[in-house]
């Protein structure tokens, strides 16, 4: 969802944000981005910039003037609608996504028409595309260098230990290189995985939205009994190829790839001809529901309900 924009000069030391331009508005989800104790606050926020609105808006003419004018580089301000999935967070994420293509007029309009609207997923990417996932990685603690670099373990009879480096350098130079491997925090950290292919966008609200050409059996994205530490799907989805930074329900970024793509697995057009959708938590012999009772039988459980 696309609430402001942000016009940038360029100065000799960078970017210098110039001006910020607000939609006139703002959900609660957002606004409580801006609290760090959102019940117990008066709510107050924004409520003296929407009155710029007032009077047929002559004052956020201007500030859009201003940055046509000014600034060499425009971003939009755009923010999760956590709501829609159930994670137990209200607050939504509020980031900068750059526009690019045309002059700088064209940028602001484009920016300007977009405030209050969403930007759906198959907006951005499409089918057979390539994006990179950047995220925060799994958490892991305060680890040791067996775990963290993994080092081999010495000997069975050494003294003090035996998880450890045995020398950590040289008498000279007189001290620790950054390159040997020390025990600290491990996961948590940072990350960008370059060129993951997009193999399918799914709509969300459809039914049989993981049904294919050659698989015709009726059935949704989720598979039986819901994905484990998440629940059900609900929202538009996206299928990538390998696996996504970080534990369930954390938030990703998605981007367009860095370069141009000319190898062949990433041009190629993929055709997916069935999608697993059993249990995820156990065995998983059975792909819906139905498959399963009309397998099954009566069992306690449905003569009891």
């Amino acid at each position: 969802m696309v609430v402001g924009m942000v016009g940038y000069v360029e100065t000799g030391k960078g970017l210098r944000a110039l001006t910020t331009i607000w939609a006139e508005h703002l959900n609660d989800e957002v606004k409580r981005r801006f609290y760090k104790n959102w019940y117990r606050s008066k709510k107050k926020a924004f409520t003296k910039y929407v009155k710029k609105y007032a009077d047929g808006q002559k004052d956020i003419n201007a500030e859009i003037e201003r940055v046509k004018q000014y600034c060499q580089c425009v971003r939009v301000l755009a923010h999760t609608q956590v709501r829609k999935i159930k994670v137990g967070q209200k607050k939504a994420h509020l980031m900068e996504i750059q526009v690019n293509g045309g002059d700088i007029a064209a940028k602001v309009d484009f920016a300007s028409n977009m405030f209050e609207k969403p930007i759906p997923v198959d907006a951005v990417f499409a089918k057979d595309e390539m994006c990179d996932v950047i995220g925060v990685t799994k958490g892991h603690g305060f680890e040791g260098v067996t775990t963290r670099w993994g080092c081999s373990r010495l000997p069975r009879k050494t003294h003090r230990g035996l998880r450890k480096v045995a020398c950590i350098g040289a008498w000279h130079p007189s001290k620790v290189q950054s390159t040997v491997p020390r025990a600290g925090q491990n996961g948590c950290h940072h990350r960008t995985e370059m060129n993951k292919k997009i193999f399918k966008i799914g709509k969300g609200g459809v039914e049989n939205n993981a049904t294919t050409e050659f698989d015709l059996t009726e059935k949704s994205i989720n598979p039986v009994g819901g994905f484990p530490h998440y629940g059900l799907v609900r929202e538009d989805y996206l299928l990538l190829k390998g696996c996504v930074v970080g534990p369930k329900k954390r938030v990703i970024t998605l981007r367009k790839p860095l370069f141009e793509q000319t190898q062949r697995d990433a041009m190629e057009e993929v055709t997916l001809k069935f999608i697993d959708t059993s249990s995820k938590f156990g065995h998983g012999r059975f792909q819906t529901l139905e498959e399963k009772d009309k397998f099954m039988g009566m069992r306690k459980k449905k003569i009891a309900a």
